[in-house]
């Protein structure tokens, strides 16, 4: 029992002399990290001897560094060059090493103050929130609007266009508005108008975006008794509206700035634009991003588009639930703890500006 005893301490010393060379060999794997994404320059062992806590020799920085490389943390360009990180390195710097750069006050305020200058629908705020993204990170910046699959009709309304032509308004529970126009062949006065807004509120006030389908407008339609021979152009209108209520749509800026960053050939571009500008398959992409914002590097992105870039991207929610996302595209150079704290602060103040406009 002594003897057991006496030899725990010894266990414990080993331990800990066996996690120092693995702490060691973070600082300089995080140093060989910031400094490529602020230089874009390989790092050599010469250039980590001064840096603080870090007091060994040159030979003990190589030996580390050369285990670095063996294990695949870090890579050598070619033989006369310093490091750069690896994939694999730019994932456990992010999971393991990275602290979150704080937003200024001030900074918080611009980004505010940006948001609230174009608030009036979910739509102009989540551009504000992209361009202001593609801004203060200099790379391509991306939000898709709230999530339309739980989204309910708040309210129906009507606009008169014309003698014989209308507008349907559609408010949906996630802010989101949409219009269609429709024509009659009968006179729309502001009196047909208003019996319409009164039956479609009593009807569809309430019911899910995604079930305004073909069947339920024809049984909606095969309600209204006599009223229905009056109300085939509005419902299409009603039905069309409320599709693309429930459609999520992606807000885009900076795509210019993706291509100067990244080096991509005329191939890989022109794939990438193909990409950039299909809603379905972006929305698609970012609406599987985990709840938590997160970092998808190089290969481990979805999309073969996106293997030489990196993809940062956090959730906004507006009132109870999580409703779309923020994304920041870029190279895997990227400065993941400023941008990831940027995307916090937009999706924090997006979220808020877009559940003000839902409680209205």
């Amino acid at each position: 029992m002594n003897k057991a005893v006496s030899t725990r301490p010894l266990r414990v010393l080993k331990e800990v002399k066996n996690m120092e060379p693995s702490a060691r060999k973070q600082k300089i794997l995080s140093e060989i990290v910031e400094r490529f994404i602020q230089s874009g320059e390989p790092v050599g062992s010469k250039s980590l001897l001064n840096v603080e806590g870090l007091s060994v020799s040159s030979a003990t920085v190589r030996n580390d560094m050369a285990e670095l490389t063996e294990k695949g943390y870090i890579a050598q360009p070619h033989i006369s060059a310093g490091r750069v990180p690896t994939r694999l390195g730019y994932r456990y710097y992010v999971d393991n090493i990275m602290k979150l750069k704080p937003i200024s006050e001030r900074g918080r305020e611009y980004i505010r103050e940006s948001l609230e200058e174009n608030s009036d629908s979910p739509e102009s705020i989540l551009q504000s929130a992209a361009d202001v993204l593609a801004r203060l990170t200099s790379c391509a910046a991306l939000a898709t609007t709230p999530n339309g699959d739980d989204g309910r009709i708040r309210r129906i309304s009507f606009v008169a266009t014309g003698a014989h032509t209308g507008m349907a308004v559609v408010i949906a529970s996630t802010g989101v508005i949409q219009t269609k126009l429709f024509r009659c062949d009968f006179l729309l006065t502001p009196e047909l108008l208003g019996v319409f807004e009164k039956a479609f509120n009593d009807v569809f006030a309430g019911i899910r975006l995604s079930a305004v389908n073909r069947p339920f407008v024809q049984t909606a339609a095969a309600g209204f008794g006599e009223l229905s021979l009056f109300m085939t152009a509005p419902l299409m209108a009603i039905m069309d509206a409320c599709s693309n209520a429930a459609r999520v749509r992606v807000c885009r800026s900076g795509f210019g700035k993706l291509m100067s960053i990244t080096g991509a050939s005329l191939a890989e571009a022109h794939r990438l634009w193909e990409f950039w500008q299909n809603d379905h398959d972006l929305a698609a992409m970012l609406l599987k991003t985990p709840q938590n914002a997160s970092v998808a590097i190089g290969a481990e992105n979805s999309r073969v588009e996106l293997s030489n870039s990196s993809v940062a991207s956090a959730r906004y929610s507006a009132g109870s639930a999580a409703s779309g996302v923020l994304a920041v595209t870029g190279p895997t150079r990227m400065d993941y703890a400023r941008t990831l704290s940027v995307l916090q602060c937009v999706a924090e103040n997006a979220g808020e500006l877009i559940g003000e406009l839902i409680e209205k």
